[in-house]
């Protein structure tokens, strides 16, 4: 049956979008993970995905038109297929497809303008009222999600933009809600128990309401799916209901204390969070009173030091329960891996294993650098590190080579006019690599405070999937850590990462006489299908160049 693609909604602010560019024509086969169209919001242009498969029967918007969020952007279906119904407006199949489509745009939406999300629905035949709520896709990377905690439980009232539960990605935790209003029915996944994107979550419908046809996946129709993903846009349809593990109804927690007591996470509402940070309050400390012992707002402002030493107390006492291991015993704890850290172990695993690694080195003069940087940093409200140079460098660097600003795409090689540097950063959990954008167009100032905000965004798990998307080129800095020489696994899709090491201060020849010099170790791995050695070689040295004699990083 033919599905009917509407415009998605791609940012909090989009009222409209306009067809940048089609990459697929009318008549042309799709498969699922095409990109049918480059889609130009009021904030950046995106690639719009189709997660159906069929022929393209119908292209609604030209390129360069502009169309409202939910105009009719394209048809999908069987080769031949009668489409009039459909192009009419009058067939329910294509009311259907634009109300899966609506709710696609919803979730893509609330995606972008992360950490909340929203939940939405399969399309599926059951009792009037009754939605049922799938795990949603939240990064482009994600497979499948933890629930962290549940906030309602079953038989709870649940409103329209209510935080149902906490969700665990790959790459951040994120609170999902709503976009429904009735009665929490059914809760498909317990709290810290993992399912694949797609799988059944939760059913919300009026109270009393027969679910068992969305429980059933033999007896149900065929559901329509819904799938958010940032930054590329994904429309999609009709995908059989996945069986889901027996429900476990969330324990509640009578007497509200707050749950990172007994699991070490923090469980706050935004705007608790956001209270606490500006009153300089510690989450730990204080004692939560919403549900399942959840951090409100109201627990922020009613705040007092004796709450604080109650917890504390509470904390210790947690702490000093750990085993006691009698000499020669051997012992051992297994940790369940979080989702980013099996991701981390997958998407590193592939690059090591798809991709011809082979790696260069270079050691830099750094005196000129570090004198340079001192009188940068002498200037009121400047404040730039080594690692930003690095940065400045490495972009200028790619512009006069752009086979190192490369992906490998199969039976093509992408050039990217662009540079958009990725900076690795170590967070608790891994590590998680946030997106410089048109690193080569900003100062030295600039790139410090985009990578000071990113670090700090990333280490209280607030980085959004859009500023992690899109790199071209990726730093590594131990550095910092007294690493003085280090290899990377590429991050891919690039096709080359620079390791970054310490600042040695160590005997140099100058002019023919044995000095105190400074030098670094800078280390470039390459992708032996776009870059060969000779290019990676010359890259290095113009790197090289710049880091040695900044003040041509300023022309």
């Amino acid at each position: 049956m033919a599905i009917v693609v509407n415009m998605p909604r791609l940012s909090d602010t989009m009222e409209e979008g306009t067809v940048a560019k089609w990459l697929k024509q009318v008549g042309d086969v799709i498969s699922e993970g095409d990109i049918l169209a480059e889609i130009e919001t009021d904030k950046a242009t995106m690639e719009f995905e189709s997660f159906n498969e069929g022929t393209l029967l119908h292209i609604g918007i030209q390129e360069g038109d502009a169309a409202p969020v939910d105009a009719l952007l394209a048809i999908i279906g069987g080769k031949g297929e009668d489409i009039s119904a459909l192009l009419s407006g009058g067939a329910p199949a294509a009311q259907e497809a634009s109300e899966a489509s609506a709710a696609e745009a919803a979730v893509s939406a609330a995606e972008v303008t992360a950490p909340v999300v929203v939940a939405t629905a399969t399309a599926t035949a059951l009792p009037e009222g009754v939605i049922v709520v799938n795990m949603p896709r939240l990064s482009d990377t994600m497979e499948e999600g933890t629930v962290a905690t549940w906030l309602k439980k079953v038989g709870d009232v649940i409103e329209e933009g209510d935080i149902l539960a906490e969700i665990e990605t790959d790459k951040a935790t994120m609170e999902f809600e709503s976009f429904n209003a009735g009665t929490l029915l059914h809760i498909g996944i317990g709290e810290g128990e993992a399912a694949p994107v797609d799988s059944l979550l939760a059913i919300i419908g009026p109270k009393g309401a027969d679910i068992s046809a969305a429980l059933n996946p033999v007896a149900a129709p065929v559901a329509a799916k819904t799938v958010a993903t940032a930054p590329v846009a994904v429309n999609d349809a009709a995908a059989a209901p996945v069986a889901t593990p027996t429900p476990k109804a969330p324990v509640a927690d009578a007497t509200a204390v707050n749950a990172s007591v007994q699991t070490g996470r923090i469980f706050a509402s935004p705007l608790a969070k956001k209270l606490a940070k500006e009153k300089g309050i510690s989450l730990s400390e204080v004692t939560g009173t919403g549900e399942q012992g959840r951090i409100v707002k109201i627990d922020i402002e009613r705040f007092t030091p004796a709450a604080a030493q109650s917890i504390a107390t509470t904390s210790a006492t947690a702490s000093a329960q750990a085993p006691v291991m009698a000499a020669g015993e051997e012992h051992y704890t297994e940790v369940k891996n979080s989702q980013m850290r099996k991701v981390i172990a997958k998407r590193l695993g592939e690059s090591k294993f798809s991709a011809p690694h082979y790696y260069l080195t270079i050691e830099v003069a750094m005196d000129n650098a570090m004198a340079s940087r001192a009188q940068i940093n002498s200037l009121p409200d400047t404040k730039v590190s080594f690692n930003d140079m690095v940065l400045k460098a490495s972009a200028m660097a790619l512009k006069k080579h752009p086979q190192v600003n490369t992906t490998w795409q199969g039976d093509t090689t992408r050039f990217n006019s662009h540079v958009h540097m990725g900076v690795a950063v170590a967070v608790p959990d891994g590590l998680v690599v946030p997106v410089v954008r048109f690193a080569d167009q900003q100062s030295l100032s600039q790139i410090g405070a985009a990578v000071k905000d990113l670090a700090g965004k990333a280490r209280d798990k607030k980085l959004t999937p859009a500023e992690m998307e899109g790199s071209t080129f990726t730093v590594s800095n131990l550095g910092m850590f007294g690493i003085q020489e280090f290899t990377s696994i590429i991050n891919q899709p690039n096709s080359a990462i620079l390791s970054v090491g310490a600042i040695v201060q160590k005997p140099v020849v100058k002019e023919g006489a044995i000095v105190v010099g400074n030098t670094m170790k800078i280390t470039l791995a390459c992708d032996h299908r776009t870059v060969d050695g000779a290019t990676a070689a010359a890259f290095l040295q113009t790197l090289q160049a710049f880091l040695e004699n900044p003040v041509t990083m300023l022309a």
